[in-house]
Formats: structure tokens, C-alpha cells, sequence
């Protein structure tokens, strides 16, 4: 008797590189409503709303942790805790300017780990006024999102170990920021935020 011959089925490409779950986004499409998209590279949070299209994603609204530091002075990290709480923030006004009420958030292949960034961004977008489904206790603490930890950490090593401190601080430091008043700088770049998509 012949021996049938197995078809190895080899995954989609962006399936193989870990960009994104065909399964779960597939129940997304079927929703009908714009997609919610966080992203992290090695420097920033990049938060999307998009409409999936036959031809392609359509992109409503971006912001992107880069552009926070360009055009709104963020002077810390694009890739932390607040920035991505930002990124959301900004995203999310500018979804609802163009006319996005409600999105369902696309985390890709992400773990969905309670208070991580990507649920940072989530939060930025529901304080923006877009409506997305979730569970409240996945968002991370006010403290976090204002960045309290990042501003205690940095005064408990300034006076615990100084080079440690230059080290672990020095792009801020080489900029001319102090991460002791990073609460401080959040409040002032969301106001700006505020301020330019209202205007």
C-alpha cells in the first residue's frame, strides 16, 4: 500500500516573524469596527486606530512615542510607561476628531501581562474618549502612568550609587533632564497635547 505523503503547512509570514495572530485578528474583522493597534520597537510605542480594508489597513489616527519627544517636548523615554500612555492619549483624541467613537484593541502577539505598556497606551486612548472594550484591572496604576516609579527609582539610586544613577540615566541626563520631575513633565506635555488637539 502507497504511503500518503504529508503536506507540511508553512505559516504566514508575518505569523513566522511573530507580528500577528491570523485568528484573533480574524474575529476582529468580522466586528466591523476600527482596530485599536499598539506597537513597540527598541525606541518607541507606536499607537494606531485603523479600519482593515481588503486592500490594506487604513490608517484614522497615529501617534507615535517619537513624535511626542519632536512635537511636544517629551524629553524621557518614547518607549516607557507615560509615553505610551501619551502615545494613547494623542491617538485616541485624534481618532475621535475624525470621527471614531469605539475601537477594539489589537495587541498582535503581545503577552497580555496586567499594568504593561500596551495596556498604558489602552488607558491614554479611553481617557481620550474612544470606547474600548476591557477589564478594568489589566490598566496599570495612576502612579505608573504618570510615572512615579521612574521618579523614585531615580532619587533612590541618586543617593544610593551616583555612577550607577549617570549610567542608568544618561540619555535624559545628556539632554538636560532630570527623571526626579518626570511627573511633573507628563502633566505639562498632556496638557500640551490637550491644548493642540482642541485648537
Amino acid at each position: 500500500m502507497a504511503r500518503r505523503k504529508t503536506i507540511k503547512r508553512i505559516p504566514f509570514r508575518r505569523r513566522r516573524r511573530g507580528l500577528t495572530d491570523y485568528r484573533s485578528r480574524l474575529k476582529m474583522l468580522l466586528s466591523g469596527k476600527p482596530l485599536l493597534v499598539v506597537r513597540k520597537t527598541n525606541t518607541q510605542i507606536i499607537v494606531q486606530v485603523v479600519k482593515p480594508e481588503v486592500k490594506g489597513d487604513v490608517v484614522l489616527a497615529q501617534a507615535t512615542g517619537r513624535e511626542l519627544r519632536t512635537k511636544f517636548s517629551w524629553p524621557a523615554s518614547g518607549k516607557n510607561t507615560p509615553a505610551a500612555y501619551l502615545a494613547g492619549y494623542l491617538a485616541g483624541l485624534r481618532a475621535i476628531k475624525a470621527g471614531v467613537k469605539e475601537a477594539i484593541l489589537y495587541i498582535g502577539l503581545h503577552r497580555a501581562v496586567r499594568g504593561a505598556r500596551v495596556f498604558a497606551a489602552l488607558k491614554g486612548a479611553l481617557d481620550a474618549g474612544l470606547k474600548v472594550p476591557h477589564s478594568p484591572e489589566i490598566l496599570p496604576s495612576e502612579d505608573r502612568i504618570r510615572g512615579s516609579h521612574i521618579a523614585e527609582y531615580a532619587r533612590i539610586l541618586k543617593e544610593s550609587n551616583p555612577a550607577s544613577f549617570e549610567k542608568r540615566f544618561s540619555a535624559y541626563l545628556k539632554s538636560g533632564f532630570n527623571p526626579e520631575k518626570i511627573v511633573e513633565t507628563f502633566e505639562s506635555v498632556k496638557k500640551r497635547i490637550e491644548e493642540s488637539a482642541y485648537s
